[in-house]
């Protein structure tokens, strides 16, 4: 893999991805401001949305100090399609053949979403060795992260899928994880109400509890 920017860096960039479902492209800036003052310098922007390709490119104008990926890639389309919009990672909930190996002759890193060790090793048969665990909690959570892995040493997760403040812990613990998912720092309500200082506060106050736990 040719990547600009390795997987390894991505992961290492801030403890939480934050997933973005940006509805209104007037939002996009002010949301990744809003985490980014929090602390959280990683964007995963969904492809769940129309404003989501125009939102990249928005954040990546506005923003140039955080990396700006996008998340629910499931094609080569796609990932041709944020390529061009400017995004530096691409992130998708699955892991098919086609999409890995396109990737791995792409621009950007694919983070490939992985449940089971077949998907995890089929992954890394391809070179990948950064996995998203999604989705974490309906697929047994920490403890289940922490039986797969333990034969897979070599690889490391963002376990993403109902992750909040309330078991983020438990994930950060594992030595296979190296950053989590979620969208716990961006309730829908304060994003309708444009509260974009709570969300601020959320996003600090989760990156401190992650710190916490990493005893940093």
């Amino acid at each position: 893999m040719q990547w600009t920017l390795s997987p390894q860096q991505i992961f290492a960039a801030s403890p939480i991805v934050p997933v973005m479902v940006i509805k209104r492209l007037e939002d996009a800036v002010p949301m990744a401001q809003a985490l980014l003052d929090g602390g959280i310098n990683v964007f995963e922007i969904t492809l769940r949305t129309e404003a989501a390709l125009e939102a990249i490119k928005l954040i990546r104008q506005a923003l140039p100090q955080a990396l700006v990926g996008a998340g629910t890639v499931i094609n080569t389309q796609q990932y041709d399609d944020v390529v061009a919009a400017g995004a530096q990672f691409a992130i998708s909930p699955g892991a098919t053949p086609a999409l890995l190996a396109y990737a791995a002759q792409g621009k950007i890193a694919l983070i490939p979403g992985t449940a089971t060790p077949s998907e995890m090793m089929q992954a890394l048969e391809l070179g990948y060795d950064h996995l998203k665990f999604f989705p974490a909690e309906i697929n047994g959570g920490a403890q289940a992260l922490k039986a797969i892995s333990a034969p897979l040493p070599q690889l490391k997760f963002c376990p993403t899928g109902g992750i909040s403040e309330k078991n983020a812990a438990d994930y950060v613990k594992l030595d296979c994880v190296a950053t989590v998912g979620g969208s716990w720092m961006l309730p829908n309500d304060l994003i309708e109400a444009k509260n974009w200082e709570k969300i601020t506060q959320l996003s600090y106050n989760a990156v401190l509890a992650v710190q916490a736990v990493r005893g940093k």
